[in-house]
């Protein structure tokens, strides 16, 4: 399985290349809790898949991240834009370096993840520790929303044996609601859809790609969201 850590460090463009072939998620986050208006704070922003939708129709938006590196790419894009309502920061989703009540809403695609891995020592406490921070930064009325990975190469929900226990406690310990979305993944060639594919997810699903000669990758997202 390819290093998503070096991934992240130093092959930003690349993953940028990758999650630019998936549809647009304003529209779920909208029917959620409409944006305008809002200070958002994007945890995990990465490339800036959300904050580039979500900033030409914020109060403000805070993107932070694990890596420099993705937090320039979101910059740039938002700078072309000619958006002046934003700023990004280095951090770590335990310790947000955000003042107490600053934000009406807090989004994470595909990040806390990484903390909630089974396989990783202390998985429910780094939970605990993320939520307390998002409860601390939000307001009172304030909407947390949670993307992750439910299924990469399937139709149907199939989340990854390792985040199940993480997603369960999102809702039985939490409170979380819950609902799940299709994030298919759009190339213009097989080819491009090996290389791709290949990059982050391995050669399991690469393989898949070649064989079923896919140009269309499915792919299930999970979502969770709580108001404070």
């Amino acid at each position: 399985m390819p290093n998503h850590a070096d991934i992240y460090a130093n092959q930003a463009t690349m993953y940028e290349r990758l999650v630019s072939k998936q549809a647009s998620l304003y529209e779920t986050i909208q029917a959620i809790i409409p944006v305008e208006g809002l200070d958002i704070i994007d945890m995990g922003a990465g490339a800036g898949r959300l904050t580039r939708v979500l900033a030409p129709q914020a109060k403000s938006i805070v993107a932070l991240d694990a890596s420099e590196s993705m937090l320039r790419i979101t910059a740039d894009h938002l700078g072309q834009a000619d958006l002046h309502n934003w700023r990004t920061q280095v951090a770590d989703h335990r310790q947000l370096p955000i003042e107490d009540h600053r934000a009406d809403l807090i989004v994470s695609g595909w990040s806390i993840c990484y903390l909630g891995n089974s396989d990783v020592d202390h998985w429910e406490a780094n939970i605990h520790q993320v939520i307390s921070e998002i409860r601390r930064v939000l307001r009172p009325g304030g909407t947390a929303i949670i993307i992750e990975n439910f299924g990469t190469g399937s139709e149907t929900p199939n989340p990854p044996d390792f985040l199940v226990d993480y997603y369960r406690l999102l809702e039985s310990e939490y409170g979380f609601s819950h609902r799940w979305i299709r994030t298919d993944y759009t190339f213009e060639s097989v080819d491009e859809a090996e290389m791709l594919t290949r990059f982050f997810f391995g050669d399991a699903i690469a393989d898949k790609v070649v064989s079923e000669q896919l140009t269309t990758l499915p792919e299930c997202a999970g979502i969770w969201w709580l108001q404070v």
